[in-house]
């Protein structure tokens, strides 16, 4: 019982950081991870030592997620006081810092499927297969997602390879 609690224990920074970046709140993350760690203590029986731990938890965590999201679909929006405040209108002085804050404003505006592959494969670094595994569907299908969320974010991020990326094609008749 301890060893698993301990287990769960060294899970709980990838959860934050996971639960962070889909909701993009800190506070609602916070709630995620709580409330997943409380299913898995309260459900631990269910968990079978033969898979991982790990990707036990990231299924717990997205399925609370996506239950969370279903549910405010029927609730009004309510505005964060943090959004009530009004930001002192001075240019960032670290262009790294902006470009963070775009690409964490175009990855909140991809599809939820295409953002949950992103996340787990590009932030975790989880393989294609245990992503796919977490998240219920064929590796494919995740694949596809992966390459059509990439895709957008570029776009949305308006990407431009520098000079070095770029490579010299010759059209050869």
């Amino acid at each position: 019982m301890t060893q698993l609690l301990d287990e769960i224990e060294a899970c709980i920074p990838a959860l934050r950081r996971y639960a962070r970046a889909l909701t993009g709140n800190a506070d609602q993350a916070d709630d995620l991870v709580q409330d997943c760690l409380e299913r898995a203590i309260r459900k631990r029986h269910l968990w079978s030592p033969t898979g991982s731990l790990k990707s036990w938890l990231f299924t717990m965590l997205i399925n609370i997620y996506r239950n969370q999201l279903r549910a405010l679909k029927n609730r009004p929006a309510l505005a964060s006081i943090d959004e009530m405040t009004n930001e002192p209108s001075v240019a960032a002085s670290q262009p790294d810092q902006v470009a963070l804050a775009e690409t964490r404003r175009a990855l909140g505006t991809l599809p939820l499927e295409q953002r949950e592959v992103l996340l787990l494969v590009t932030i975790e670094g989880m393989p294609y297969k245990e992503a796919a595994t977490i998240l219920g569907i064929p590796i494919g299908t995740l694949m596809s997602r992966l390459g059509r969320g990439r895709k957008r974010l570029r776009q949305l991020v308006d990407y431009k390879p520098k000079k070095t990326e770029t490579s010299s094609l010759r059209r050869v008749k």
